[in-house]
C-alpha cells in the first residue's frame, strides 16, 4: 500500500520544449548527428590524436573529474549499505573473591538494528545517489569533451600561425626585391628617395610582424603543453590546408541534445537529485521504524559463584514519531522544493545555451566557408595585379605608390584568407563540443 506513496516516486524528465531550439539550417546540413562521431573519426590528424590521446592520459582537470566519479561510487555504495541492518559485538569478562573463592564472568553479546523503509527515505537517499553518480560521470564526459575540443583549437592555431609566418616570408622577399627595384630606378631617376623610404619601412614593418607571430607561435605551445600536464616543448603539426574535415556538417535534432550533450545531462542530473532530495525531505514527515535485537551469552546465572552459562535474547521494535521537529521539517520540504524549481530553471537554461552555442558554430561555419570562396577569388586577382603593377612600374607606366598598395593588399588577402580557413575548422570544432562530443 505504501508504494503508491510520493516519496517513492521517480523523476521524469520535465517537458521542455525543443523545437525551435535550432535556427533554420543552411545548405549541407542534415539530421545525422557529429557527436555519434568518435573524436577519432573527427579529426584524422595523426599528430592530432596523439595529443588528444596524452591529454586525456594525462590532462589534470580530467583526472580531477575522474577521481570525482569514484567518490559518487562509493557514495552511492553507502546509500545501498543502508537497507541492510547495522552489527555490533561485544565482550566483556570479570572476576571476584568472596570467602576464598575465585568467581569469573563472562559476557558475550551481539547487536543489531535495522530500519524499515516503509516510507521510501532510504530509497529516495539511494535513488539521489545514482543521480549524483551520473552527474559525476556527465561532468567527466563533459571535462573530456572540452578537453579535445581545446587540444584541437590549439593545435589548429599553431597551424594557422605558421601559415601566416609562411605569407609573411613570402612577402617579406618580394618586397625586399621592390626595394632593389626601387633603388635601381632611383639610379637612372625614374623613382625618389620617399618611395624607396616606404618600401624599406614596408619591411621593417613584415620584419616586426613576424617577431609577434614568433611570439604567439611560444605563447600557445606553452598553453598545449600545460593542458597536456608536460613541460613547455615544440609541438609537431601540419599544414593548415591539410585539415581534412567533411563538406556536409551533420549536427542532428534539438531533443539529441538531451542525451548527447554531457552538460545537459548533467544539469538534469542535478535536477533529479534535487528531486530525490525533496522526496527525503518529505519522508522526515513519516515515523521511523526500526526493529533492534540483542544476543548473548553469560557464564553468570544470578549467583556469585555459580557457573550455569545462560542465553540472553532480546528483541524489540522503535516508532519514532517526528511530532516536536514538524516546522523545521515543513522548513526543510520548502528549502527542497525551491532548490528543486531552481535545478528545473537552470536545466532549461543548460539546453538553451546549448542550442545558442550549435546556432552560433553554424553561423561561423557558414559564413567562412562564403568567405573562402570569395577569398580565393580575390587573391588570384591580386597576384595578378601585383605582378601587372610591378611591371609597369619598371616601365615607367605605374608608380612605386601603385605597387605598394597592391602588395599590401595581398598582403591582408592571403593573411584574410588563412583565417576564413581557420574559422571553418573552428566552427566544426566548436560544433563538435557544442553537440557534446563522443562517448569514447
Amino acid at each position: 500500500m505504501f508504494t503508491g506513496c510520493s516519496t517513492y516516486s521517480r523523476y521524469h524528465r520535465a517537458e521542455i520544449p525543443t523545437e525551435n531550439l535550432y535556427r533554420t539550417l543552411p545548405a549541407g546540413i542534415d539530421t545525422v548527428t557529429i557527436a555519434s562521431m568518435s573524436w577519432r573519426e573527427m579529426f584524422t590528424d595523426r599528430k592530432l590524436q596523439s595529443l588528444i590521446e596524452t591529454g586525456i592520459k594525462q590532462n589534470t582537470d580530467l583526472n580531477v573529474a575522474r577521481l570525482r566519479v569514484e567518490a559518487a561510487e562509493a557514495a552511492l555504495i553507502t546509500a545501498k549499505l543502508s537497507y541492510l541492518p547495522s552489527l555490533g559485538i561485544n565482550a566483556e569478562g570479570g572476576g571476584s573473591r568472596y570467602d576464598g573463592t575465585t568467581a569469573k564472568t563472562y559476557n558475550v553479546g551481539a547487536s543489531t538494528s535495522w530500519e524499515l523503509d516503509i516510507f521510501g527515505r532510504l530509497t529516495a537517499a539511494k535513488r539521489g545517489a545514482v543521480a549524483a553518480l551520473q552527474g559525476s560521470r556527465d561532468y567527466q564526459q563533459a571535462v573530456q569533451t572540452q578537453l579535445v575540443a581545446t587540444i584541437a583549437d590549439s593545435y589548429y592555431t599553431l597551424s594557422m600561425l605558421d601559415t601566416q609566418m609562411a605569407i609573411n616570408n613570402r612577402t617579406l622577399e618580394n618586397w625586399r626585391a621592390t626595394v632593389r627595384t626601387l633603388e635601381a630606378l632611383k639610379k637612372v631617376g625614374k623613382a625618389n628617395e620617399a618611395g624607396v623610404l616606404q618600401a624599406k619601412a614596408n619591411v621593417m614593418q613584415l620584419e616586426s610582424s613576424q617577431l609577434a607571430i614568433r611570439k604567439s607561435i611560444s605563447e600557445t605551445e606553452n598553453a598545449l603543453s600545460a593542458i597536456l600536464a608536460m613541460p613547455s616543448h615544440s609541438i609537431e603539426r601540419n599544414n593548415l590546408t591539410e585539415a581534412s574535415f567533411p563538406d556536409t556538417i551533420s549536427i542532428g535534432i534539438p531533443l539529441q541534445l538531451l542525451s548527447n550533450r554531457p552538460d545537459v545531462r548533467q544539469a538534469e542530473m542535478e535536477l533529479a537529485q534535487a528531486f530525490y532530495a525533496t522526496n527525503v525531505a518529505r519522508a522526515a514527515f513519516y515515523p521511523n521504524i526500526t526493529l533492534s535485537g540483542t544476543l548473548g551469552w553469560t557464564n553468570n546465572g544470578g549467583g556469585v559463584i555459580t557457573n550455569p552459562g545462560q542465553w540472553l535474547l532480546n528483541v524489540i521494535g522503535s516508532l519514532t514519531q517526528p511530532l516536536f521537529n514538524r516546522s523545521v521539517n515543513i522548513a526543510n520540504l520548502n528549502i527542497a522544493k525551491s532548490r528543486q524549481e531552481e535545478a528545473k530553471l537552470l536545466f532549461r537554461q543548460a539546453l538553451l545555451n546549448a542550442g545558442k552555442e550549435v546556432n552560433d558554430a553554424l553561423a561561423v561555419w557558414q559564413t567562412a566557408k562564403s568567405q573562402i570562396e570569395i577569398g580565393e577569388r580575390r587573391v588570384s586577382v591580386l597576384n595578378d595585379a601585383v605582378r601587372k603593377t610591378e611591371l609597369l612600374m619598371c616601365h615607367s607606366g605605374a608608380t612605386y605608390l601603385e605597387v605598394l598598395t597592391t602588395q599590401q593588399s595581398l598582403l591582408e588577402a592571403e593573411t584574410l584568407q588563412s583565417q576564413a580557413y581557420f574559422e571553418r575548422i573552428q566552427s566544426i570544432i566548436k560544433l563538435y563540443h557544442a553537440l557534446g562530443g563522443d562517448r569514447s
